[in-house]
C-alpha cells in the first residue's frame, strides 16, 4: 500500500513537517515523487519509519538514527529485536516506579507502613539499571563481576541520607568540574577538589578504595566514547581534564 505525506502522518501519529524533515536530512525519503508533486511512501518506508520511531522512543538522536538506518548493513529484523530487549527493560524500569508509587499511595491513605529505604528502592534500582545497560559490560571486563556486584548491592542498601548525599555530591563534582576547567590547570586548588569530591562519590558505590582503581577509572573516561561524551557534553575537553586531575590526585602523574 501507499502513502502520501498526510495520510502516512496520520497512520503513524506524526506531523507532516516531521516527515518532510526527516526527507530533507535523508533520514527517510519518499519511495518517489508522483506527477502532481506529491511524496508517495511505500511499504519500505513504513517500516523505516516504524525503525526511526522505535529509537526515538529509546531516546536515540537522529544523527545517530541516521548512521544506523543507512548503513549498508542494517539488518531490520535483528534492530527489532534489540528495541524489543530494550523496551522490556525500559518496563521494568517503569514497573518498578510504579510499584514503589503504589506502595506509597497506600504509606499515605494508611494502608501499609513503609520505610524510608523503601521510599527509595525504585530510585536506587533504576540507576543501577541504567548504569548496567550503559556501562555494565565494560565496567565488568575491568573490574570483574564480584566488584560490580558488591558495587550493585552497596546502592540497594543505601540509607535516604546516603542516597541524597551522593546525588548531592554528583552535582558537586560537576559544578566544581566546570569552575577548575575554566583555569586550564589540572593541578589547581579547584581542579584538585574536584577530583577530591569525585573520590568521595565513587566511594557510594565501591566496596572499597584505592587510587589505581580511581586513576583507571579516570582513563576509561577518556577511552570510551561513552564516558567522554557525558562528560564532554557541557564542554569539550572535559573528560580529559578530570582525567589529568586524578592521576595528579593520585599521584599517578606529577
Amino acid at each position: 500500500m501507499e502513502y502520501t505525506v498526510q495520510k502516512l502522518a496520520k497512520l503513524a501519529g506524526v506531523s507532516t513537517r516531521t516527515l518532510r524533515y526527516y526527507d530533507e536530512i535523508g533520514i527517510l525519503k519518499p519511495a518517489r515523487i508522483n506527477s502532481s508533486g506529491y511524496r508517495i511512501y511505500g511499504e519500505m518506508e513504513v517500516n523505516r519509519l516504524q525503525q526511526i520511531l522505535f529509537y526515538r522512543e529509546l531516546g536515540v538522536s537522529l544523527d545517530k538514527i541516521k548512521d544506523i538506518v543507512t548503513s549498508p548493513s542494517f539488518d531490520g529484523s535483528k534492530a527489532l529485536r534489540e528495541h524489543r530487549e530494550k523496551l522490556l527493560e525500559k518496563r521494568e524500569q517503569l514497573d518498578i516506579l510504579i510499584a514503589n508509587v503504589d506502595k506509597t499511595i497506600a504509606l499515605t491513605e494508611g494502608r501499609i507502613k513503609m520505610s524510608d529505604k523503601e521510599k527509595f528502592e525504585g530510585f536506587k534500582q533504576k540507576m543501577i539499571d541504567d548504569n548496567e545497560k550503559k556501562y555494565g559490560k565494560e565496567i565488568r571486563e575491568k573490574y570483574g563481576n564480584d566488584t560490580v556486584d558488591k558495587s550493585n548491592a552497596k546502592v540497594k542498601n543505601m540509607t535516604q541520607e546516603e542516597y541524597e548525599e551522593v546525588t548531592s555530591l554528583e552535582s558537586q563534582v560537576k559544578e566544581t568540574l566546570a569552575e577548575a576547567f575554566k583555569t586550564g590547570n589540572p593541578a589547581g586548588e579547584l581542579a584538585q577538589k574536584a577530583a577530591d569530591l569525585h573520590k568521595q562519590w565513587l566511594t557510594y558505590y565501591w566496596s572499597s578504595y584505592s587510587k589505581e582503581a580511581h586513576a583507571g577509572l579516570a582513563q576509561m573516561y577518556v577511552d570510551d566514547e561513552r564516558f567522554r561524551a557525558y562528560y564532554d557534553k557541557e564542554q569539550p575537553g572535559i573528560a580529559e581534564f578530570l582525567r589529568d586531575a586524578i592521576l595528579i590526585y593520585t599521584e599517578m602523574k606529577k
